[in-house]
């Protein structure tokens, strides 16, 4: 059969036509045969999707929190950083970074993005590799809660399956709540609110249009994209959000222009939540998981201590100016080590910042690797890529070990790490070599009426080291126990007007049965006869010794045991009285609170509340209120004749330099310092706050000579009065009845004065008693010490978190 004539007068196709057409028909069957198996299989594999109770039941693992009283975060403790956050208080410009940065028709396409797809092949198909993904957020979501990580064909085909069943079933805003509050972020944060906190330490609300765009740019790679670990990469990717969230119509050209140019602060130390305290966090995390293991780091519980954010600081910075005091005094130690700078190229070199590594900050006290040094400068490389010149005021410090006649192991050459601060009582942004103290102190605050504490620095810097130094160091009090010598010596019939001499003593070996021992003052000189009052005053060694052989050294060893000291630290020898036993600070803080309240003992506690994550309360502190007299433990005569005596101390004995300082006349206390300057101590208090301060080395040697308490010790003590009594008007205790005033000669005090006792008659002192003496041991650290709290079971979680 012949075709008509109009067909048979077509010219024949061109070859490359032809292909084209086979080429479109085979594409047409390959789509076809493509959507048919994508049919059958998802017929098939649908029903036997995963539920998606996970996501409609949504229960983030929410991370422990620890708080102030005043509200202010101190420590956040589980294996996730999260806060929950509703998706109607996601700011716009946050909503908008992730659209633009991750899923830009995000609200258009049914949970697969075709147009995306073909986008991102076409992209990858002229760059000649694999170069951009094409995975929408609700497939994020779905491989974030349902998936591995893998990249198989597999994976790919139950990730998109899943997007659909996702998007068939929630919302497009429960779809994002979803990704906003799960996706991981780096630094162990999860979802972009913990992310705020966590890089620019302040909540989601409140970021700026640039830290808005960072936070979107870390989805893609949270370790490289990483702020703190990659900021030249993360700066390079949140340009690119930024660009195109100014392509999307988000930004203006101003408003995309200002975004670029903001500096952002990104915080260096991811755990610094502004309060400085750590050593408080830990106590209460303790706390919490002995109280409640399974749902610790999990269940969102929060705990509130007693500290306050103002006390805490003033406490930590009044410690660490002590401890660098202490430092200065004692000289430049060299550098603290040496990195090989053999294969670097120039000062601006990538590799300067891994030899940086692994030196970590220490607060203001920051790593620097030296680049030159000579008698006129130091140039040093900071973390971040900064170089500062260090010179004039900010070398005298490490002079010594600049000149070429230091010890090689010690100079500061090119490749010497050092600690550089700027400081704060010189010229604004001057930098000054430092370095890192070797000495530990610990300092504790609290009220002596219901033993709330008020603040806790249990050591310099708690990255370095974690012990708790308040709670876990058993030290020797030296000369601060005698306060309860000397109260013991009051129930035994003793007046502050009871005359003592200050005169050598010398126990034959004989006496003691083994060696001979002679006791001294700690300046050797001795003023013979003297009041009790002028002795303690004065801490006078030989009047301590004295009185202590008079009244009886078990009866001593018993009597302090009222104010919550071990016995069994504190041997009933003659050594006691020169304090050789062992305490804490903190078992310090609970005696000395008791001179403070009129007699009562209360127990010191940090933690007021635990509640779980809608703020119903697990458990709760039931403090013990001075004034009970079920809580007494010295009769209110004797409390407040030591009180008064203690006021001398600070008046006009060894720690006179608090009343200068301060300029106030309701302080009393006593310093510490143990033989051959070990320990240094100061344990004082106002009608309102007990402070404790101690200074030392973990491994005890001498501190130097003329570091006692009130030289080492006492400046902490008065650094947190200063700013914790600003304002407090002045106030005395209430003399008790039973007391009674009489004319006093005091041979010490250079004078006759009046002075109370007690009313009623007194036993006499018993005969004189001496136990040959020996220093008392060591003991091992006891565990962190905590108030007792109300237990209560957590109740289980509601379906929606707040």
């Amino acid at each position: 059969m012949k075709l008509p004539p109009q067909f048979s007068e077509l010219p024949p196709m061109p070859a490359p036509l032809r292909g084209v057409l086979y080429l479109l028909l085979m594409l047409l069957g390959l789509v076809f045969i493509t959507l048919s198996l994508a049919g059958i299989i998802l017929i098939l594999a649908y029903p036997q999707l995963p539920s998606l109770e996970v996501l409609t039941d949504y229960r983030p693992r929410i991370p422990l929190r620890v708080f102030t009283a005043d509200g202010h975060m101190i420590g956040e403790f589980g294996e996730e950083r999260r806060t929950f956050v509703r998706i109607q208080d996601v700011p716009a410009v946050m909503k908008q970074a992730i659209l633009a940065a991750e899923d830009e028709r995000f609200y258009h396409h049914p949970g697969i993005d075709t147009i995306g797809i073909l986008r991102a092949a076409y992209s990858n198909f002229v760059s000649g590799g694999k170069r951009q993904g094409a995975s929408t957020i609700t497939m994020q979501v779905a491989r974030n809660f349902f998936l591995s990580t893998e990249k198989t064909l597999t994976r790919k085909l139950y990730e998109a399956l899943l997007a659909f069943k996702i998007e068939n079933n929630l919302t497009k805003d429960e779809i994002l709540e979803l990704y906003v509050n799960q996706i991981y972020l780096g630094q162990r944060a999860y979802g972009f609110s913990a992310a705020a906190q966590i890089y620019f330490g302040k909540p989601l609300a409140n970021l700026s249009t640039a830290e808005a765009a960072m936070l979107a740019g870390l989805p893609k790679a949270p370790s490289s994209f990483n702020p703190v670990a990659n900021p030249k990469r993360a700066r390079l990717r949140q340009l690119y959000v930024l660009r195109r969230m100014h392509d999307l119509d988000y930004l203006g050209d101003a408003a995309w222009k200002a975004a670029q140019q903001e500096p952002l602060q990104v915080k260096r130390d991811i755990n610094d939540f502004g309060v400085r305290a750590d050593y408080v966090a830990e106590m209460a995390r303790q706390m919490v998981v002995e109280r409640f293991p399974e749902q610790a780091y999990t269940h969102g519980l929060r705990v509130i201590t007693t500290i306050t954010k103002a006390d805490q600081l003033a406490a930590y910075a009044a410690l660490r100016r002590g401890v660098m005091d202490y430092d200065r005094r004692h000289g430049y130690r060299g550098a603290e080590a040496y990195v090989d700078m053999t294969g670097i190229r120039s000062d601006q070199d990538e590799e300067i910042e891994d030899l940086l590594q692994e030196f970590e900050d220490a607060d203001d006290l920051r790593p620097a690797l030296v680049l030159s040094a000579n008698a006129r400068e130091v140039q040093a490389y900071l973390r971040g890529g900064e170089v500062v010149t260090i010179s004039g005021d900010g070398l005298k410090f490490a002079a010594r070990m600049i000149d070429d006649k230091a010890p090689a192991n010690k100079r500061l050459r090119r490749g010497a790490i050092i600690r550089i601060g700027k400081d704060p009582a010189g010229k604004a942004g001057v930098w000054q070599i430092l370095q890192l103290p070797e000495v530990e102190a610990a300092f504790v605050a609290a009220s002596p009426i219901d033993g709330a504490i008020r603040a806790l620095v249990g050591g310099f810097d708690f990255s370095r080291n974690k012990f708790n130094h308040v709670t876990q160091a058993w030290r020797q009090p030296g000369s601060s126990f005698k306060p309860f010598i000397y109260s013991a010596a009051l129930e035994k019939g003793y007046t502050p007007a009871s005359v003592i001499a200050d005169e050598p003593i010398s126990i034959s070996a004989e006496e003691t049965g083994s060696q001979a021992w002679e006791p001294k003052n700690y300046d050797g000189k001795y003023e013979g006869p003297m009041s009790l009052r002028t002795g303690l005053a004065k801490s006078k060694n030989m009047v301590s010794i004295r009185l202590l052989r008079s009244i009886g050294t078990h009866y001593a060893q018993d009597y302090a045991a009222r104010f919550g000291f071990d016995p069994d630290k504190h041997p009933p020898y003659l050594t006691m009285a020169l304090g050789a036993g062992s305490v804490t600070p903190w078992q310090q803080l609970t005696g000395y609170a008791i001179f403070a309240n009129g007699g009562y003992k209360i127990e010191p506690y940090i933690v007021k509340q635990i509640l779980d994550d809608h703020g119903n309360v697990l458990a709760a502190a039931q403090p013990a209120v001075a004034g009970d007299e079920n809580l007494r433990v010295i009769d209110g005569r004797n409390a407040y004749l030591m009180d008064s005596m203690m006021h001398d101390v600070v008046r006009r004995g060894t720690a006179t330099r608090a009343a200068t300082a301060l300029k106030r006349s309701d302080l009393a206390g006593k310093t510490g310092t143990t033989n051959d300057y070990v320990d240094a101590w100061f344990c004082g208090y106002q009608p309102t706050v007990v402070g404790i301060a101690w200074i030392g080395f973990d491994q005890p040697k001498r501190l130097g000579n003329g570091e006692t308490g009130g030289a080492a010790a006492l400046p902490m003590w008065i650094g947190y009065m200063e700013k914790a009594l600003t304002g407090v008007p002045e106030s005395f205790m209430e003399q008790p009845e039973g007391l009674t005033q009489v004319t006093a000669h005091d041979p010490g005090g250079k004078g006759t004065g009046k002075e109370l006792v007690y009313k009623e008659t007194i036993p006499e002192p018993p005969e004189n008693e001496f136990i040959p003496p020996t220093p008392a041991p060591l003991s091992p650290p006891s565990p962190t010490a905590v108030a007792p709290v109300q237990d209560a079971k957590p109740k289980p979680a509601e379906k929606k978190p707040n």
